[in-house]
């Protein structure tokens, strides 16, 4: 069942649409990515979703209900996280936690969402001495605290060291196993890979696919890689004029070769017709990168700074 639809939305800023007719469905119970480049949609989406934006065309519903007509009542079904939230330095954990409870009629229980998130100890720490990571378990914790449906969670890693993601992404999975249907916003491969059930790739405001990650990657899963150092300098025009290979470039000593079909035997005949061997060689798996640029046209920058267009 789906408890969140998003119909031909649009948005639109200063006479440009930033969000373009996007359109999907999350089913209870799953992890729900939206992946995408700086700038393409992803945050004004989530905001239109939660009310905290008005659509200047389509429709969202929320369990069936209107964002804007039905405000108070998709708020206690919604927790929201978003990319720039940020608390009063000087308020201490369980005053945030107790804070936000006040917003509702009936909130979780605070001590249990610590001990959840691994805060237990920080309770009395100020948000200001709190680490990264354990900024964003606060961030989880208080989308959490209205015991919602739906937690939407919008590039909740950024910022944080390869230890602390992975913790992060461990808990948004506990997270799912208590029921929580999860609505996760993320300009990371890999993240939207390991968590992901599905995943709607936005690009310059519209949804340019829709499905899961492995059924991404299966759109571009004809096409082969090979990399290898060759013994002697390569002519790239030697492969590039074979009927199986799509594209050769280099990385550093390695040649990458692309194609399709029975590319592997034909780059390896003619690697062995010009006696060249080729060391380090590796046939490559297609990824959610590859399916991205395939998509897209163009590599997602996980390095790129997060922050939608001005509106």
């Amino acid at each position: 069942m789906a408890v969140v639809e998003v119909s031909e939305l649009r948005k639109v800023y200063g006479g440009r649409a930033v969000v373009d007719g996007v359109s999907f469905a999350i089913e209870e119970g799953e992890i729900f990515g939206i992946l995408g480049p700086n700038g393409a949609g992803k945050t004004t989406t989530v905001e239109c979703i939660a009310g905290l934006r008005r659509p200047d065309g389509g429709t969202v519903r929320v369990a069936g209900l209107d964002p804007q007509r039905d405000g108070n009542e998709v708020r206690r079904r919604l927790g929201v996280q978003l990319q720039e939230a940020k608390l009063q330095g000087k308020l201490k954990v369980w005053e945030a936690l107790d804070l936000h409870a006040s917003f509702h009629a009936d909130p979780a229980d605070p001590a249990e969402l610590l001990d959840l998130l691994g805060l237990t100890d920080q309770r009395n720490t100020r948000f200001e001495k709190l680490s990264g990571g354990q900024k964003q378990r606060l961030s989880i914790a208080l989308a959490l605290i209205g015991k919602p449906d739906v937690a939407v969670l919008d590039e909740l890693t950024t910022g944080l060291d390869p230890k602390a993601r992975r913790d992060t992404w461990a808990l948004i999975e506990q997270v799912r196993d208590t029921g929580v249907t999860i609505l996760l916003v993320t300009h990371f491969m890999e993240e939207a890979q390991r968590l992901c059930d599905r995943l709607a790739i936005i690009d310059q405001g519209r949804v340019v696919a829709l499905d899961s990650p492995a059924g991404l990657v299966s759109q571009v899963a004809d096409e082969q890689r090979l990399r290898f150092v060759p013994s002697v300098p390569l002519d790239d025009t030697l492969l590039t004029d074979l009927e199986e290979v799509t594209s050769v470039t280099r990385d550093g000593r390695h040649v990458v070769v692309s194609g399709r079909g029975e590319v592997v035997q034909a780059v390896v005949s003619v690697l062995a017709r010009e006696r060249i061997v080729a060391g380090e060689l590796r046939v490559e798996q297609q990824t959610l990168d590859d399916a991205f640029v395939s998509l897209t046209g163009r590599p997602l920058d996980p390095n790129e700074d997060t922050e939608e267009v001005a509106r």
